[in-house]
């Protein structure tokens, strides 16, 4: 009798971008655990990083979330605040970094791509903001097909509430919301 085989999963780090510091103090030595545990077991890791394209910033404005906050609020590439956090621009080396101009990683990216060229079957979600991207691609990633893990203390928001409430919801309609630890022990046992 075959034994079934563990599904190959990936790491995938959301926007953990300069502008986000005040949010994720308590969520980073979670990512970098679990940064370095897909590391020693050569399981993928992406990157997102978002950030508007001059196009996006100048009138008429066709990028919803520029319409949504506005230009002084929007990223623009290459500022400072689209940077990557430094303990987090040291871990992106070799990996892939996804572009991103909007909260669903997914849209006008190649995410999927990278995703089904590694085979993978199931994506572990951490990064910022909580309510925003974060929640916004997991629900992307399981409705493509791949099972989500959200993972909670590896993120970060604006507000405890609106972490929670992303959670909560997370949790009700998409997939498993669990800790670093647990996700670390599940993929222990599953070698």
């Amino acid at each position: 009798m075959l034994l079934p085989t563990a599904p190959k999963t990936a790491l995938l780090i959301i926007d953990m971008q300069v502008l986000f510091t005040t949010m994720v103090p308590s969520a980073l030595p979670h990512i970098h655990a679990l940064h370095t545990f897909f590391t020693s077991t050569s399981r993928p890791i992406i990157f997102t990083q978002h950030g508007h394209p001059p196009s996006d910033l100048e009138p008429p404005f066709k990028n919803q979330l520029v319409r949504r906050w506005g230009v002084a609020n929007s990223i623009r590439l290459g500022s400072p605040d689209w940077q990557f956090l430094p303990s987090i621009k040291k871990l992106v080396q070799a990996s892939p970094v996804v572009a991103k101009n909007t909260y669903d990683a997914f849209v006008n990216t190649n995410l999927a791509a990278l995703l089904e060229e590694a085979g993978v079957e199931r994506v572990v979600i951490c990064g910022v903001m909580t309510d925003c991207c974060c929640e916004t691609t997991a629900r992307s990633c399981f409705n493509r097909g791949w099972e989500t893990w959200f993972v909670s203390d590896a993120m970060g928001s604006a507000t405890v509430e609106q972490h929670e409430r992303a959670v909560k919801d997370y949790g009700f309609g998409y997939g498993p919301v669990l800790e670093t630890e647990e996700v670390l022990g599940r993929l222990r046992k599953e070698g």
